[in-house]
């Protein structure tokens, strides 16, 4: 695996700890800090896939359009994509007034993530 892929993967489940603690906290959790994490966690493993297979994807926090780059070498991902439209609403929305995660969000926010999160460690063929 080339390094640069190593080192998204490394971001990408930094990202993921953070979500799957924010949820489980049982004092104070932050339900939006748990859904931020969610869509970086999706992010950063879609471009280690990009990354690995040297597709160019540049910076972008929109999952759909990460995904649309994806496809041509994962046609089977299309089904991501309910998932990634709604994380995608998660990389800004949540840090802003005006919109509150709560616990139901942030259940959702890490499940739809841990789809994206299996398929591409799957793919890049990482042990759990």
């Amino acid at each position: 695996m080339q390094c640069l892929t190593v080192e998204w993967v490394a971001k990408a489940e930094g990202d993921w700890n953070s979500a799957l603690r924010e949820l489980r906290a049982r004092k104070a959790p932050n339900y939006d800090a748990a859904c931020f994490h969610a869509q970086q966690c999706a992010e950063k493993y879609l471009k280690a896939r990009l990354q690995e297979a040297g597709i160019a994807f540049g910076k972008t926090h929109n999952l759909v359009a990460l995904l649309k780059i994806v496809l041509p070498i994962e046609p089977t991902w299309d089904d991501l994509r309910t998932a990634l439209q709604v994380l995608t609403e998660f990389a800004v929305e949540v840090g802003y007034p005006g919109t509150m995660a709560d616990k139901s969000m942030a259940r959702e926010a890490v499940s739809h993530c841990n789809h994206v999160r299996q398929r591409v460690r799957e793919r890049l063929r990482l042990k759990e």
